[in-house]
């Protein structure tokens, strides 16, 4: 996994954490897939998961100091960064609509395209996995996108979250669990679209 695209990220970080722009380049260059990609599952659009993108990386460049890298990489905090980032998203979107539902129907009226694009990204992106997915915890979330979602292992998912491996295991579990009961209830038909084994 730290290999790939043979650099040795762990020198390349510590070249980012002492300000040289071209290693952090590098870094985006390496993860920034795996960052859109993920903060695609969990939003309604590809502009908001760009969005989201650049603000995981720019958060990334402002804490490089503390910073954790786990198995040489730090996919892991940029990931769960990328959750938190999505939840900010989602919840400023919430208030956005709720302050557009108090205008007059006149000035509230939605772009049409802007509809069409949306659906078109729901459509591609398992919606209903996506919904049930937003309605776990910040920790759920982050067990699984560690664990299930970029298949780090448990030692892996502890050292990035700072918690001790039997600890990742039982939340994993329970995770696991709420997400599948949460699919049956609001969503059915997700089940096939994202495994949890």
């Amino acid at each position: 996994m730290t290999a790939a695209r043979g650099i040795n990220e762990y020198e390349v970080w510590a070249r980012a954490v002492d300000g040289d722009a071209g290693a952090f380049g590098e870094l985006f260059d390496k993860h920034r897939d795996r960052v859109f990609g993920h903060a695609l599952r969990s939003l309604a659009s590809r502009h908001d998961a760009e969005d989201a993108t650049a603000i995981v990386f720019l958060e990334l460049w402002r804490h490089r100091r503390r910073v954790r890298v786990v198995n040489g990489s730090v996919i892991g905090w940029l990931l769960v960064t990328t959750n938190n980032v999505c939840r900010n998203q989602a919840r400023s979107a919430r208030r956005y609509r709720l302050a557009l539902a108090k205008l007059s129907p006149e000035a509230a009226s939605p772009d049409l395209s802007d509809d069409l694009s949306l659906e078109m990204d729901r459509a591609r992106n398992a919606p209903g996995v996506r919904e049930v997915f937003n309605q776990l915890s910040a920790r759920d979330q982050n067990i699984l996108t560690l664990c299930v979602l970029e298949d780090l292992t448990t030692a892996e998912a502890a050292l990035a979250l700072r918690i001790p491996i039997g600890t990742v295991k039982s939340r994993l579990h329970r995770a696991k669990k709420r997400m599948a009961e949460l699919m049956m209830q609001s969503a059915p038909d997700a089940r096939e679209q994202w495994s949890l084994s």
